[in-house]
């Protein structure tokens, strides 16, 4: 199973920008539907974006035109550049890695076929983004 490491977070002010990277290693990760995830305290967690093996994405309407998704499939690396952050933009950021998931545009994260189990969807430590006012 691939393991991932984030990076990239921190302290910014409103208007600021920050890119998180998120670090694959193990399992072949070009062919993974990747995702970011957020989780503020006392919410649950959410999709952010998501990217397919092929390069489509998707995102949250909370973040379209501020948030771009990417990955480099040389470094094995995911990336999530943050523009004109704000405040609720506040969270605990986490990559996903799905083998079998993959980028609809209905959903802001990858998705499987209706009633398959998500059980070996890999999650990285998290990494903390705040933004203030």
């Amino acid at each position: 199973q691939v393991q991932l490491v984030e990076s990239g977070g921190g302290s910014v002010q409103s208007g600021g920008s920050l890119r998180l990277s998120c670090a694959a290693s193990g399992s072949p990760y070009s062919t993974y539907c990747m995702g970011w995830f957020r989780q503020a305290p006392g919410k649950e967690r959410e999709g952010v974006a998501a990217i397919d093996s092929d390069g489509s994405t998707t995102y949250a309407a909370s973040v379209k035109g501020r948030f771009t998704i990417s990955r480099d499939n040389n470094k094995n690396t995911l990336y999530l550049q943050m523009n004109n952050l704000k405040p609720e933009d506040t969270a605990m950021y986490y990559c996903a890695a799905d083998p079998l998931g993959h980028v609809n545009l209905e959903y802001p994260h990858c998705l499987r076929p209706r009633g398959a189990s998500y059980d070996n969807v890999a999650w990285g430590q998290g990494t903390q983004v705040t933004v203030s006012s």
